[in-house]
């Protein structure tokens, strides 16, 4: 595969993590990666997501959940798992891709109050973010 890498995020319902994921990733590979995001069983981006991901500048409102049946004839230089249910599940891919698996509760089964529910969307965001920008920083040193 010949220009930028590619990554795609993979989670179960493609709703919260996997979307976080691939929003905050394209926000700060820039134009180095193209990033993707799919579930394995799909449903809606949750509007907690939204919320947490707007409180720092980034807008998800217009992303969808997307299956990743049409993401497995492309090629992918990393598909990372974000949750264990979708490592578990995970499909083959076709092409030569490095399978990274790292692992975050799910926020969409927080209880409580809004704010209360909402509070884990935002500890699970800025685990990603720390976990991504680790990440990046790997692969710009072996660049």
């Amino acid at each position: 595969m010949r220009g930028k890498r590619r990554v795609l995020f993979l989670c179960t319902h493609n709703s919260a993590r996997s979307q976080m994921a691939e929003a905050y990733f394209r926000s700060i590979a820039g134009d180095r990666y193209e990033v993707a995001s799919a579930g394995t069983e799909p449903s809606r981006v949750h509007p907690l997501a939204i919320r947490a991901m707007q409180e720092i500048g980034l807008d998800i409102s217009h992303q969808t959940a997307k299956p990743v049946k049409p993401f497995l004839g492309e090629g992918w230089h990393y598909v990372i798992t974000v949750c264990d249910h979708a490592n578990e599940y995970c499909p083959i891919f076709p092409f030569p891709a490095q399978r990274l698996h790292w692992s975050f509760p799910d926020p969409s089964q927080a209880t409580g109050t809004e704010e209360e529910r909402l509070h884990v969307f935002r500890r699970v965001r800025d685990e990603l973010c720390l976990k991504i920008r680790a990440w990046l920083a790997e692969q710009s040193e072996r660049e």
